[in-house]
């Protein structure tokens, strides 16, 4: 492919054939000198409807002059989140030994997760507020008492920062971890919740008793792929399996039971799709771990608390979580500040939150699939399997170049049309030597339509021009 050298201007663009674009920038990206103020959102109204969001939108400060839509790596603080923020930051400051009791009594976290717990269908004795996703993962992996022999089932799909500690504890003790292969939308066949519930089911049947745990991503951050998360673990509960679910992009994106999954453990990120500062995670803990005593053998300890302040059995009057939520000195102000954030995400409604970012994401696909025909798809278009991330390969067919192309693409989309987005890669079938690339789109809360139409409108005319 080559470009024919034609000088091109993002201002005419954003004005002539891609005017949605404008609408977009206009309603979407509020300038940054506007005072925050408490929100509010009153009426119980639906995914559509576009004063609501509007409304919600004022909420966030984000450039003018760009669209982001790579919320999947980052989001953004709210503005009433970032003032109190500030205003926290400089109480620490000031009263550093006291803090002017401004969180509460020692561990000063306790209101914080009696105020997030509802949200998510938890118990305030089964949340910490953690560092991030990976903090909570390595917490529990490492917590677990793992012998030689052991197996431990995860995906060929799975963060880094997920599979580290699990390969670090599995060598540490002579046990395995076996990667199953999971099913890859490509577009040739429909995809559907037994399909991933099947792959989990023939692993444990060739490994049996010896399965000690099932780690695996509730939306694989690779394809955007929202796995059963509730089945999954029902499967691995039927087994004696316990469970931990990383949840790097659900919090803040998918209104989450967690007493209705019935995961044993579930770690997620503060500062992505909850839009929270960074360094800001969420872990539930299911009931003091408490399974663990019947799923493993009676010859191990269910849990060590490796990463707590308090891991001694001295102090075994308090509850694992609170012991966990210890760590030393603490950022008090992040932590409130997600507790703010969460707190003004139920009173949007986590529902109508879901609604409205997987309407988003099926519009982008709809729209992609018009614009763009000869593209490719990772993620389900069923909407029981999508979220909010949008995996598409406008080049389709231009493989062997390491993903440089849709790097190039990515790019120029940004640096051109203003448009913000990332690539992806990973391995379309366990043991592919080479990786599948893609674009990776992400569609929130502070979004609209527009945004949406704006974004492929702009990438059908990139694909033009580099074809």
């Amino acid at each position: 492919m080559s470009e024919t050298k034609s000088k091109f201007n993002r201002r005419d663009f954003l004005k002539g054939s891609a005017g949605v674009a404008v609408a977009g920038l206009g309603s979407t990206l509020f300038s940054t000198s506007a005072a925050a103020q408490k929100p509010s959102f009153p009426g119980n109204n639906g995914s559509s409807d576009k004063n609501f969001w509007k409304q919600v939108q004022k909420e966030f400060t984000l450039a003018k002059d760009s669209v982001y839509m790579n919320v999947g790596t980052t989001g953004s603080m709210p503005k009433s989140v970032m003032q109190t923020f500030t205003e926290n930051n400089e109480i620490v400051a000031k009263y550093p030994w006291d803090m002017q009791n401004k969180f509460g009594s020692w561990p000063y976290v306790g209101e914080m997760v009696a105020d997030i717990a509802p949200g998510f269908g938890a118990d305030e004795n089964e949340i910490v507020l953690s560092r991030n996703t990976t903090d909570g993962m390595i917490s529990v992996v490492s917590g677990l008492d793992f012998k030689e022999g052991d197996v431990i089932i995860t995906t060929h799909h799975e963060h880094i920062g997920g599979t580290s500690p699990l390969f670090v504890a599995a060598d540490r003790v002579g046990a395995t971890v076996v990667e199953i292969e999971i099913p890859v939308y490509t577009g040739d066949s429909p995809l559907t919740k037994e399909d991933f519930v099947q792959a989990f089911s023939n692993e444990i049947s060739k490994h049996g008793d010896n399965i000690r745990l099932i780690m695996f991503s509730h939306i694989t951050y690779k394809t955007g792929t929202l796995l059963p998360a509730k089945e999954i673990c029902a499967l691995a509960r039927d087994n004696g399996i316990p469970t931990l679910v990383d949840a790097a992009h659900t919090i803040g994106m998918m209104n989450i039971d967690l007493h209705d999954m019935d995961c044993d453990f579930y770690a997620g990120s503060g500062h992505k799709w909850q839009c929270g500062p960074g360094a800001t995670g969420i872990l539930y803990v299911r009931q003091e771990a408490e399974r663990l005593e019947r799923f493993w053998p009676s010859d191990r300890r269910p849990f060590y608390l490796v990463n707590s302040s308090l891991g001694e059995d001295r102090y075994s009057m308090m509850s694992l979580v609170q012991r966990m939520q210890y760590i030393g000195n603490d950022h008090y102000p992040a932590k409130q500040a997600l507790t703010d954030s969460c707190k003004l995400w139920d009173e949007i409604g986590r529902d109508k939150i879901e609604e409205r970012v997987l309407d988003l994401s099926a519009l982008c696909k709809e729209e992609l699939a018009k614009k763009i025909p000869g593209g490719i798809f990772y993620c389900p278009p069923n909407r029981e399997l999508s979220s909010g991330l949008t995996t598409f390969d406008p080049l389709a067919g231009d493989v062997g170049d390491g993903g440089a192309r849709l790097t190039e693409f990515r790019d120029r989309l940004r640096e051109d049309y203003g448009y913000i987005i990332r690539t992806t890669n990973f391995p379309l079938h366990l043991g592919d030597t080479t990786d599948t690339y893609a674009l990776r789109i992400s569609t929130h809360l502070f979004h609209d339509e527009d945004d949406v139409k704006g974004l492929v409108e702009a990438m059908a005319h990139l694909y033009e021009r580099m074809a």
